[in-house]
């Protein structure tokens, strides 16, 4: 149950504030560990001021936008921070994204700066010509890539010498960060998230997986990712620490818990099967880690993974436009349900028109938050998209679940038309407009199929132009270059024509009913790989 004292301080809280909460009750101990470099609450507090002022310098006022394409390390900490100090808006752009996509994102939130690392650095100065807004990037690393149109400064340089602190400017219905998810028909859309709807997170997922100030929370998951964002306001809020890993390895996995000392650890759906697939090693119980978060793990993995391990997984269910809204704790835990909704919220399942379903029967989930910016407040720039996905004044997930007479819910499947494939939103529209620019197609649709880790895979069917002998092989190195690592089909069909209504829409439900035929090619089968970078 969620206090009078802990809603009231929400009525109040920003991200900034929590951060200077955090320093005067936790200022000395570990907040950060990147790999084995630690960092003391106050460490954060004194560098990202200095940051901060180093932004303002710049010109960076309130309300503007700065996007950063970091990886997981420091300086992606310190310039969420340092954004917010400046009374700016965090940007955090995934670090697959390239070309189309990346081109897309930055002009979408208008920002005028970038934070990227040397690598990412040079895929913005590739679409530096089609950037509306852009004129300013900084370089975390390495030698300075070279433009004819953009400034390009070292974020060392950055940093004012000063560390004096800065009056906290913000409010917590004020956007603290765009958050960008995969659109269902049309590009990826913003969405604006305000300071309080991170405190709420935290503190949700903290009482759940009862977090206090001698825990160690470790994720391998992305800093630009929802799920890794969670992870670092669970240790703010509740003054423990938080240690972020580059990357997900199943074959360090173990080791890195051990090292880590790690007490708390996060799962997204396939990396539950993916564990349980290798042969059991002893250093799977060779570690303190007591539970994970892993939402969306099929429900007979779970006594498995508790066996062979020792972790209790917990199910929950929240997204970016929302928060972390229904769960249960691990005595509660039902697996195959989602768990029961929290305390300052309100849930229904609905049919097409909202009419409200009987338990037992499949509808669309849609949500509502009593506590005032608990949720996202709408998608950046695109109010016909916020009324839709907002109407009638319930949040309209897009997820088909069931509520059970004891107040469970049971995800079922999605009804938008997204693709999610290990922990990635991608959209299908997205991925059709790369396939489109190739000459030698004419038309082409992207949908998931289900794969054998419990989670979608990307497959698309081709209709190429007359007379082209264009290949699958040809096809992946074309997206390849062009997208995401993990927005790459690895199912191709190519066909005569798709299924299509009177007036040439084209019905997806059909090839996703379909699914993989005889005449499907598998990427994977087949023994291509796809570069990650």
């Amino acid at each position: 149950m969620m206090s009078h004292e802990i809603w009231s301080r929400a009525q109040k809280d920003t991200v900034t504030a929590a951060l200077a909460r955090s320093v005067a009750a936790h200022g000395s101990r570990v907040f950060l560990d990147f790999s084995g470099d630690q960092y003391s609450y106050a460490d954060i507090d004194r560098e990202s001021t200095r940051l901060a002022r180093g932004l303002i310098a710049l010109g960076v006022r309130k309300g503007d936008a700065v996007a950063s394409i970091l990886d997981n390390n420091l300086h992606a900490v310190l310039s969420w921070f340092a954004i917010n100090k400046a009374g700016a808006i965090s940007v955090p752009v995934n670090t697959a994204y390239k070309g189309e996509f990346l081109r897309h994102q930055l002009n979408d939130c208008g920002a005028a700066l970038v934070i990227a690392e040397a690598d990412y650095a040079q895929r913005v100065i590739e679409v530096q010509d089609g950037l509306s807004a852009v004129d300013t990037l900084i370089q975390r690393q390495g030698e300075l890539a070279q433009s004819s149109r953009l400034k390009v400064l070292p974020l060392i340089d950055i940093f004012e010498a000063s560390s004096e602190p800065l009056a906290d400017q913000n409010l917590p219905a004020d956007l603290a960060m765009l958050i960008y998810t995969a659109g269902t028909t049309g590009p990826s859309k913003g969405v604006c998230c305000p300071h309080a709807q991170f405190f709420w997170w935290g503190v949700n997922t903290s009482h759940l997986l009862g977090i206090g100030t001698d825990d160690i929370l470790c994720t391998t998951l992305p800093l630009f990712h929802t799920n890794a964002l969670n992870t670092f306001f669970q240790a703010l809020i509740g003054g423990a620490t938080a240690v972020f890993e580059s990357r997900f390895s199943a074959s360090a996995f173990w080791t890195t818990l051990a090292q880590r000392r790690a007490t708390v650890t996060y799962l997204l759906g396939a990396m539950v099967p993916i564990l349980l697939s290798r042969e059991a090693r002893p250093e799977e119980r060779v570690h303190r880690t007591r539970i994970a978060l892993a939402p969306g793990v099929p429900g007979h993995f779970h006594a498995e993974f508790a066996r062979r391990t020792g972790i209790a997984l917990l199910d929950g269910y929240g997204s970016t436009e929302t928060n972390f809204v229904i769960g249960a704790p691990i005595a509660d835990q039902k697996p195959g349900t989602m768990g029961r909704l929290f305390e300052g919220f309100a849930a229904r399942v609905v049919d097409a028109e909202d009419n409200d379903v009987a338990d037992g029967t499949p509808g669309e989930l849609v949500l509502r938050a009593e506590a005032s910016f608990a949720f996202a407040t709408g998608y950046f720039g695109t109010p016909e998209k916020t009324v839709e996905a907002w109407r009638n004044l319930w949040f309209h997930t897009g997820d088909r679940v069931i509520r059970e007479p004891d107040g469970y819910f049971k995800f079922v499947d999605r009804l938008k038309d997204a693709i999610r494939r290990r922990g990635e939103n991608i959209s299908s529209f997205e991925v059709e407009q790369v396939l489109l620019s190739h000459p030698d197609i004419a038309t082409a649709a992207a949908y998931p199929v289900r794969s054998e880790l419990a989670e979608d895979e990307v497959m698309a069917a081709i209709v190429r132009q007359p007379g082209s002998a264009l290949d699958e092989v040809a096809v992946v190195r074309f997206c390849e270059s062009r997208m995401p690592y993990f927005a790459v089909p690895r199912f191709l069909e190519f066909v005569d024509t798709l299924p299509a209504t009177e007036n040439g829409k084209i019905q997806k439900y059909k090839l996703r009913e379909r699914g993989i035929s005889d005449r499907t090619w598998d990427r994977e089968a087949a023994g291509i790989t796809v570069k990650r970078r």
